[in-house]
């Protein structure tokens, strides 16, 4: 979608993480696995695909001790806790700190949330990433809430969860953005009513004429 797209009537923004605040990148994950001896890893997890493993994980349903035990017997590799955790976080870039800087300068026009489909262990990385980065404690404070899937019990494309987030925060539809860099997520947004925009590379949070 054009960069151009009117977002006049908006109050509420509501922001995807990975691929929009903070940089990743799936195929790092899938190579430190291949270099462990994990083949077929691409067919168990992608930016557009996940099985029921990792929906599993990204819906808090294992913890992650179970996930790695899982994880262990679907691969047939028998990997350490610590190399499962440390290839799974591989794909955890950056924060866009330009992105985070321009985040604290719309809070004043809009209500602003963050959902993100992740899972404990991800999160508990990327929040050390995010001290370290910028010496500041508490990535949430950008929002008036953060919802992340492990802890909803739901996750994107789903539709749930954003009707449950529009409900929780009496949000009207009409009035909300959603920013998401995978088209399905977007779909599932307009579907519930919001207004929607598809973030695409090297497209940047700061370039929306918001």
């Amino acid at each position: 979608m054009a960069a151009h797209q009117d977002f006049s009537g908006i109050k509420n923004i509501i922001f995807d993480l990975g691929g929009v605040l903070f940089n990743i990148d799936f195929a790092k994950t899938e190579s430190a696995f291949k270099e462990l001896g994990v083949t077929g890893f691409h067919e168990m997890f992608t930016q557009h695909h996940a099985n029921d493993l990792f929906i599993q994980l990204e819906t808090g349903v294992l913890t992650e001790l179970e996930f790695c035990e899982a994880f262990r017997a679907a691969s047939g590799v028998p990997l350490t806790n610590e190399q499962i955790i440390a290839a799974w976080n591989a794909l955890l870039l950056d924060f866009r700190l330009p992105t985070l800087a321009w985040l604290e300068s719309i809070k004043e026009k809009y209500q602003i949330f963050l959902f993100s489909n992740t899972n404990q262990i991800h999160h508990d990385a990327f929040h050390g990433m995010y001290k370290e980065q910028t010496r500041r404690d508490d990535f949430d404070s950008y929002f008036i809430k953060a919802y992340y899937s492990q802890h909803l019990g739901m996750r994107k494309p789903d539709l749930a969860p954003f009707l449950h987030i529009l409900k929780e925060q009496e949000l009207v539809a009409g009035e909300t953005l959603f920013i998401d860099d995978t088209i399905k997520n977007v779909e599932a947004a307009r579907e519930a009513g919001m207004l929607a925009h598809h973030l695409e590379w090297p497209q940047t949070l700061p370039d929306l004429d918001l």
